[in-house]
């Protein structure tokens, strides 16, 4: 096999990369210069290719396995690999997804040097803060406005209790003095998008549960939320990655874990995206793969990608715009 270098494998910049692949119950090897996945059909093996120059994040879910040899492929080409459970959520909510980043290339310095020079100030990092909590609304409203499938489904911010809802959350995010009142601010404005999605699709008697049992639409409507976010954690951990700034050095979120930023970056685009098509799957008891591939495809459209590059590099830098140097 030919040895490719990264350069090779980087044609495609990270935050413009399509693909966010979920495999089970296969196994993963390298073939003739490509990273498959094999499958065990009854009368024959079927191979699979992996386009890893245009892929951000593999998770490997219940029965799969992986290669030395593709690994060392898929390091080259700066694709993050995570282990999940099944439906690419945790089999349960205490356990995280453990991410082999590749370290086959050197990563910029200037994100993490920008990063580090507020962090340890927590009125500096209270502002960062609150600057991605801004940036979350502001692309909520973005998508909910151009997004003509979302508003078939009756998701606009024209409703007067969201209006209101956002208008308390831009005023107590301002006047917020440490990063638990910003906690409780965005836990408070996740109920009432709750409660509207619920009301829209129909859903009755619907309660926040991180395990449900896909057996009734409340209950589906939560397993999908817990994979959407999960999909969401895998972008926000590659961006972070990219861009080279460690997972620990969060803004908002318990500054005790060490993954907790991957939780503030994701926190972008959740809401706009994976809350609401997880209440419509629900409602139209769509499949666990459907879901997924609905999910991506929104991702795609709305460019989240590119939206988590841009807010963190914006922040880094300390620029409204962000940077335009690339990934």
């Amino acid at each position: 096999m030919k040895d490719f270098s990264p350069s090779d494998l980087k044609t495609i910049l990270h935050s413009k990369r399509a693909n966010l692949y979920y495999l089970e119950y296969c196994r993963v090897m390298q073939k003739d210069g490509r990273v498959l996945y094999l499958t065990e059909a009854n009368k024959e093996n079927q191979y699979f290719n992996i386009p890893i120059a245009n892929t951000t994040v593999l998770l490997l879910g219940n029965g799969t396995s992986i290669t030395q040899a593709a690994m060392r492929m898929l390091a080259q080409a700066g694709v993050l690999v995570g282990f999940a459970g099944g439906g690419g959520t945790p089999l349960y909510m205490a356990n995280d997804i453990e991410w082999m980043t590749p370290q086959s290339e050197y990563r910029p310095t200037e994100y993490i040097q920008g990063w580090l020079s507020f962090w340890f100030d927590e009125k500096k990092r209270l502002y960062a803060a609150k600057q991605f909590q801004n940036a979350r609304i502001e692309y909520l409203s973005k998508v909910w406005k151009n997004d003509q499938d979302l508003k078939t489904e009756g998701f606009t911010t024209q409703d007067p209790n969201l209006n209101s809802a956002f208008e308390r959350f831009e005023t107590r995010t301002l006047e917020a003095t440490k990063s638990s009142e910003l906690l409780l601010t965005e836990a408070q404005l996740t109920k009432v998008l709750y409660k509207f999605a619920a009301n829209n699709t129909s859903i009755q008697d619907f309660s926040r549960q991180h395990q449900g049992s896909s057996k009734q639409h409340t209950d589906k409507a939560n397993d999908f939320l817990n994979h959407g976010n999960y999909l969401a954690y895998g972008l926000a951990a590659c961006t972070l990655w990219v861009l080279g700034i460690p997972h620990g050095f969060a803004v908002m979120h318990g500054k005790t874990r060490r993954g907790a930023l991957v939780f503030d970056i994701a926190d972008l685009i959740k809401d706009a995206i994976v809350l609401p098509w997880a209440f419509i799957c629900a409602k139209e008891n769509a499949t666990e793969q459907e879901f997924r591939q609905q999910v991506l495809q929104k991702f795609t459209d709305h460019k989240a990608l590119d939206f988590m590059f841009e807010q963190v590099k914006s922040v880094a830098l300390h620029s409204e715009n962000g940077s335009e140097v690339n990934d």
